[in-house]
């Protein structure tokens, strides 16, 4: 779910997890060193809601599409 309802957490909406996605990417990033990112955070209990790598891509596609991410050289950044 995009976005968050009356039955849906904030964590557990694609936005929710936009808004964790860009906060971790103070420094350039792989997407694969993202996934594993928030894997550990997942695991130790620092992020609440665990998704797919698919609600990843549609997550980063959302965020590259509200020019709040962006790619260079292989690598996610925050657009400032």
């Amino acid at each position: 779910m995009l976005m968050p309802s009356k039955h849906i957490n904030f964590s557990q909406s694609l936005l929710g997890f936009g808004s964790y996605l860009a906060a971790k990417l103070k420094n350039p990033m792989s997407i694969d060193d993202l996934w594993l990112e928030y894997k550990f955070d997942l695991q130790n209990d620092l992020y609440f809601s665990n998704h797919s790598f698919d609600n990843l891509v549609l997550t980063l596609i959302f965020l590259y599409g509200t020019n709040t991410i962006k790619e260079e050289n292989g690598l996610l950044q925050r657009c400032d």
